[in-house]
This record gives structure tokens, sequence and C-alpha cells, in this order.
């Protein structure tokens, strides 16, 4: 005999959390990684002359790292339906602290008949959002 364990789950809950650093070679391994080697995500120099407050992260690499304590908490990517974020703020990564990106999850809408969830993100940086109306559509696990 075998119980089935069932979770239940209200708008508003927390379901995840997570903090990311994220260093000057965190940002020239993304950059191999994803083939973008724009100069303003390496280069202070290059970030100042066109008017940037220092060197940023990459967009993408912002938006991956969003989403990525969701994926963990729904145990696997295929369960995430849909994505979508805006930029707000632009992440500087200082070139000796670098930049922690925090992420807390919530559940936004719930259609437990259909299993499935809008997961609302709120990702800041030093208390500042970087990235808005994130979200992201799951099935429950």
């Amino acid at each position: 005999m075998s119980a089935e364990i069932v979770h239940r789950y209200e708008k508003g809950d927390e379901v995840a959390r997570a903090t990311y650093p994220i260093t000057r070679e965190s940002l020239v391994r993304y950059a191999g990684a994803s083939g973008d080697f724009n100069a303003i995500h390496y280069r202070d120099d290059v970030a100042a002359e066109v008017g940037l407050p220092g060197v940023l992260a990459h967009g993408m690499l912002t938006m991956g790292l969003a989403v990525q304590p969701v994926v963990d908490w729904v145990g696997d990517p295929a369960r995430v339906g849909a994505y979508q974020v805006r930029f707000t703020r632009p992440v500087v990564v200082d070139p000796s602290s670098g930049a922690q990106i925090e992420v807390v999850a919530k559940i936004g809408t719930l259609d437990e008949e259909a299993g499935t969830a809008r997961i609302d993100l709120t990702v800041t940086v030093d208390g500042q959002t970087v990235l808005g109306k994130a979200q992201v559509s799951v099935t429950l696990p």
C-alpha cells in the first residue's frame, strides 16, 4: 500500500528563494558560452564611453539565473511552459565585490484543476528591482 502526497498551494505562497553571486569572471565565462562578447560586459572603459555606470551583466544571464529557483522547485525544466521578463535596471558588476542577484518566487495565480500556476519573480540587486513583470508559467509538482 502506498500513500500519495498531495501538495496544497495558495496564491502568495513563496515556493523558492535563491541568491546568485556574479563576478567579472562569471561574465567572461558567460560571454564564452553565449558568444556575446560585447565589451560593455567586461571592460570598464568601454562601458564608461557609452555612458554606463560600469560593466554590466548580460541580460540573458540575469534572466537565466532568475528562473533557476523555479526550475529547481518544479524538479523538471519541462514543467516550465512560458517565461517573460522586462529588463528594468542593469546589473552593474563591481570589479572587486561583483553583484548578488536575489530571487524570490511566489505563486501569482493558481489553477488547481489544471495543475498549473503562474509564478511571480521578484529579482533584485542591492534592494533594487532589476527584472519587472517576471513571470513563469509552470505545471505544478
